[in-house]
């Protein structure tokens, strides 16, 4: 089923928030995976028959999704699986949101899969400074918007002047975790998008810019991708709004959907990082996130076999764990070997760090 999050964010807060709230409006952002027609299972005894076989189920579906985005009228609206392939649905979506004032950019997804990215924002609010579009080439063929955006309404004068308030904005979809071997996937596709800005802001000089991240990422609070963005300074605007924290006993409390294996999920999320926020320098966060995801899949495969893994332990070549019996225990856990496992280069880097 489709769903969305739909938050009020503050970027790049002046000294003055509170008085600046009262007369500045608000920038406000909604992420939302509109299900495309192409994938939307209509018959559960027939799973080849898709929405996008009947044309007035799918266009009244969208009409309605358009006309609530329409009613709340966030100042940002990230959509995914979005279905780029279809003239008369695009038409449609560009029409009624460019009517309603908004300015909009679509992706497709690698390889023809047909479906993808739509970002738009509200012209009166906003200036686009720069547009880039991020191909992963991966085996998920996912995509990433990036939008460098001004705000058209100056923030009130601070200490230091009028600031020209700037941000960049990143639209995506992340791969689904069909088995816990994507993990390794998944991390560098958000790796890859962490990687882009960084350079972005490097060359543009923003490193006093907040960094808004929307989109479906395929991923709970519980995993890593999360936890690695956290530890770059990411905070979830839904857990701000709310006062949520990353416990154990908060985690559960945003549920964005009820995926198609019927599981209850919270994986849409819009991550907002201020400038005044402190981060870990990338590679040593992606370090300890894949180091995460190592100990659960071992974690995982003990369970399963009593004598598993014993080459982890030390050996005749002393108190330490060889480099070969290192890539041993990652490949019985298929997190090397594979198209979409860690290379030999990441594989090194990642001993050496131990």
């Amino acid at each position: 089923m489709e769903r969305f999050q739909e938050t009020t964010v503050v970027v790049a807060m002046c000294p003055s928030t509170t008085k600046a709230m009262a007369y500045e409006p608000p920038v406000s952002c909604t992420t939302f995976n509109i299900l495309a027609p192409i994938y939307k299972r209509v018959d559960q005894k027939n799973q080849s028959l898709r929405e996008s076989n009947f044309r007035a189920v799918w266009l009244s579906r969208n009409q309605k999704i358009l006309n609530w985005l329409l009613h709340e009228r966030s100042s940002i609206i990230c959509l995914q699986e979005f279905w780029v392939d279809n003239e008369e649905l695009v038409h449609m979506y560009q029409q009624r949101l460019g009517d309603a004032g908004y300015v909009t950019f679509q992706l497709a997804r690698t390889n023809n899969r047909g479906d993808g990215l739509l970002t738009a924002v509200l012209k009166d609010h906003f200036t686009i400074l720069n547009y880039r579009e991020l191909l992963f080439n991966d085996c998920g063929d996912r995509v990433a918007q990036l939008l460098h955006v001004q705000l058209a309404f100056p923030f009130s004068q601070n200490r230091e002047g009028d600031a020209q308030q700037e941000f960049l904005l990143v639209n995506t979809h992340l791969l689904f975790p069909h088995n816990s071997c994507l993990s390794v996937a998944r991390l560098h596709q958000v790796y890859k998008i962490l990687q882009h800005v960084e350079q972005y802001q490097r060359e543009n000089k923003l490193n006093n810019a907040s960094i808004l991240l929307c989109g479906d990422w395929n991923g709970s609070k519980r995993g890593q991708v999360y936890k690695f963005l956290r530890s770059q300074g990411f905070v979830s605007s839904y857990d701000i709004a709310h006062q949520y924290s990353d416990s154990d006993a908060d985690s559960h409390r945003w549920v964005s959907h009820r995926n198609h294996r019927g599981n209850i999920c919270g994986v849409d999320f819009i991550l907002l990082c201020n400038p005044n926020k402190s981060r870990k320098p990338l590679k040593k966060s992606w370090a300890e996130a894949v180091f995460g995801i190592i100990k659960c899949q071992l974690q995982k495969a003990s369970l399963i076999e009593n004598n598993a893994f014993v080459f982890l332990k030390p050996g005749d070549h002393g108190n330490f764990l060889t480099y070969s019996a290192f890539c041993e225990a990652l490949r019985q856990v298929n997190l090397i070997g594979l198209p979409y496992g860690l290379t030999s280069e990441e594989t090194e880097r990642i001993m050496d760090a131990s």
